[in-house]
């Protein structure tokens, strides 16, 4: 038996936020979200790509990916 079609995920830009800014507008996103969703943020401060994801694993999330690619951030975050 197949799995069901993976979820379209929720995307948030937060390129040109600084930390800890960009991790209180994807707290605020993840919160209005249904358990099971996926948060995909893009980000360009080495350090919120670097504390976002134990922030997000301290409040319960789980961190799908962190990856980087010519000094973007990419992220995602499980409700």
């Amino acid at each position: 038996m197949e799995a069901r079609g993976k979820a379209v995920a929720v995307r948030l830009d937060l390129r040109g936020v600084k930390c800890p800014l960009n991790w209180a507008c994807a707290k605020v996103r993840l919160e209005q979200m249904a358990r099971g969703e996926v948060l995909e943020l893009t980000l360009d401060d080495p350090r919120g790509a670097r504390d976002i994801p134990s922030a997000a694993e301290a409040e319960g999330y789980a961190v799908l990916e962190s990856a980087a690619r010519d000094g973007i951030f990419h992220l995602r975050i499980e409700r």
